[in-house]
């Protein structure tokens, strides 16, 4: 069974057992989440999509934390001496998705 949901503003096309980054969310390593907003299932060519989708998908955090590259937003005006530099990792959380309900 294959579905797409939406976590955290963004889509993701999940099927059981995959490992997935999604951005961070609460919880412990071992916790169980579940995600509501499913907005397409396929189960064996059965297409469900909009509101006849009735699925949930159940999922555990793996990791709570795990941090992306750097990214450097770098800053400069010629001849003028200005320069400014900023950075960030954006944190994401590691889940398995254990079934599609």
């Amino acid at each position: 069974m294959l579905a797409i949901v939406k976590i955290a503003g963004q889509q993701f096309k999940v099927k059981a057992g995959d490992s997935l980054y999604v951005p961070h969310l609460q919880g412990k390593t071992g916790d169980k989440v579940e995600f509501s907003e499913v907005l397409l299932t396929d189960n064996g060519g059965t297409v469900a999509a909009g509101t006849a989708v009735k699925a949930v998908v159940k999922a555990e955090i793996v990791k709570e934390l795990v941090q992306g590259d750097k990214v450097i937003a770098f800053k400069m005006k010629r001849r003028k001496g200005f320069r400014k530099k900023h950075g960030h990792r954006t944190h994401y959380t590691q889940i398995q998705v254990t079934e599609i309900a």
